[in-house]
């Protein structure tokens, strides 16, 4: 099965290349945002592409886009996107990509927790807290937190990690009364999705937001929602507490990436990235379309 790992659309300006979107410009309102088949872990994005993730991508964040509208705004404008593409580059937006709106971006990564895992767990252990917030003694790893906590992060350059700010750090940046906005809205929006998610055997153990603003100043969902790639995703089934659950997201290629040697030493996680195999792809790959399927079919 062929994957796109990068795009090349003639007919519009390119404006970005992420890890994963690559961005152009249709005019002074709009942006046709493509979601290629990379995948990236530590920061880095692999040589290989992973077939469909693309598609998986776009039509989780869709899905998601259209169940919390009633929370608020995104940045979608409905417009089919091979219309906006010459017709040989129709097959690079088919399934993938989206007509947004043009917003200014707010550049604060608004984290939202419900259990402890990943950093969380690691800066509980060490402090007692995560990210600044105190919680009570004695949790586990992978424990239900007596409540969602909003656990913000600044935007970092590509190749960089985000960094952990505090919600005073937020207010200081972009003013009390958005900040509170915008952690208010997060909260709401892990809350329903999780409640869903739950239904449907998947566990959303944290998951991150992107906000823009419009030309009225209005607060906008922007980027991707609650997909494999900004979310932990564990299958309810399975979930224990005291330990490391299995997941739908990319943490099994980190899990590979961690124990993979070269020339008998581990990995730096810097560019360039080991070769994946075709093993470690298929089951990456069957991992997000499992994802995709348990919550929207």
């Amino acid at each position: 099965m062929n994957a796109l790992h990068t795009t090349s659309i003639s007919s519009l300006p390119l404006v970005s290349r992420g890890k994963v979107r690559d961005v152009y410009a249709i005019d002074q309102d709009r942006l046709l945002m493509i979601t290629s088949d990379r995948i990236s872990a530590f920061d880095v994005v692999m040589q290989e592409a992973i077939p469909e993730k693309g598609v998986v991508l776009n039509q989780m964040s869709n899905f998601w886009f259209s169940h919390l509208a009633h929370v608020i705004p995104n940045h979608l404008t409905g417009i089919d996107p091979a219309t906006m593409v010459s017709a040989s580059e129709v097959d690079q937006v088919r399934g993938r990509a989206v007509v947004t709106k043009r917003l200014k971006p707010i550049l604060v990564e608004a984290v939202v927790r419900g259990y402890l895992a990943g950093s969380g767990w690691k800066d509980y252990q060490e402090t007692g807290s995560v990210c600044g917030i105190a919680l009570p003694k004695g949790m586990k790893n992978a424990q239900a937190l007596p409540e969602p906590i909003f656990t913000p992060a600044a935007k970092a350059e590509m190749g960089h990690h985000d960094e952990n700010i505090s919600y005073t750090e937020v207010e200081r940046r972009i003013g009390s009364e958005l900040a509170k906005k915008i952690k208010d809205t997060s909260i709401r929006l892990y809350t329903e999705a999780a409640d869903y998610a739950r239904r449907r055997g998947i566990i959303i153990a944290d998951t991150k937001f992107e906000f823009g603003l419009d030309t009225a100043g209005q607060l906008v969902l922007m980027d991707e929602i609650l997909t494999a790639d900004s979310s932990r995703f564990w299958p309810a089934d399975t979930y224990q507490v005291g330990s490391n659950p299995p997941s739908f997201d990319k943490q099994f290629l980190r899990d590979w990436l961690e124990s993979v040697r070269i020339e008998g030493q581990a990995w730096n996680k810097t560019a360039p990235a080991p070769h994946l195999p075709d093993e470690i792809i298929r089951k990456t790959a069957e991992k997000y379309r499992e994802a995709w399927q348990r919550l929207t079919q």
